[in-house]
């Protein structure tokens, strides 16, 4: 049903005058804001429940333990959200020239 309306806003757009580039455009912006949002969320939850956490293995053969201890930096957090743009970029670049190549009959028949 979503999939539907979204076909039939796309070809309202085309029918109004809107270009395909600029529906390709308008997709693409939508997409690169969802994943800098998810983005954000994902870094912040990040930063809050691991920055500083310890753990520690333990070998029970040999007795030995191994402890380490994670550390958000600031530069983690913006190579996340890069990746994470990226993926937007890269997961809505297919719908949005699918939408640009719709014929307007068509889309407009999906309302």
């Amino acid at each position: 049903m979503r999939r539907q309306r979204r076909i039939g806003v796309f070809g309202t757009l085309r029918a109004l005058g809107f270009g395909s580039g600029a529906v390709v455009i308008s997709v693409l912006i939508e997409s690169l804001v969802l994943a800098l949002l998810g983005g954000a969320i994902g870094a912040g939850a990040a930063y809050f429940t691991l920055n500083g956490f310890r753990a520690a293995t333990m070998n029970w053969q040999s007795f030995s333990q191994v402890t380490f201890a994670f550390a958000v930096t600031p530069l983690l957090l913006l190579g996340g959200l890069v990746i994470a743009v990226g993926i937007g970029f890269l997961g809505g670049l297919l719908p949005a020239i699918r939408a640009a190549r719709l014929p307007v009959a068509a889309a407009l028949r999906e309302m």
